[in-house]
């Protein structure tokens, strides 16, 4: 039986060809055979062989977006004291005492 092929032309960002590529080459891979193997389990599970997801951010990372909204909110209600520059801030702080 004849094995018959046809080529696939994607256009990928070039920096992540290169790291896709390097990452490949050290698991013994080329992109030719990674986009087979990849095309085969899709055939094989019927969908696509990875978890896709849209990454929620870590609570910290909420926390920390919270709490800056917050310094904005004191600041603009005169509520917080803030600073044009760093000299500014530390003429402040060596002046508390005075």
């Amino acid at each position: 039986m004849e094995t018959l092929t046809s080529a696939i032309n994607v256009q990928v960002d070039a920096r992540d060809k290169e790291e896709a590529t390097n990452i490949l080459k050290d698991l013994g891979l080329n992109m030719s055979t990674f986009i087979n193997m990849s095309i085969k389990q899709v055939i094989k599970r019927g969908g696509l062989p990875f978890e896709v997801t849209n990454p929620k951010p870590s609570v910290e990372l909420l926390e920390a977006l919270e709490e800056g909204e917050k310094i904005i909110q004191e600041l603009e209600n005169g509520q917080r004291k803030g600073y044009h520059n760093v000299r500014q801030m530390f003429e402040d702080i060596l002046n508390e005492n005075d």
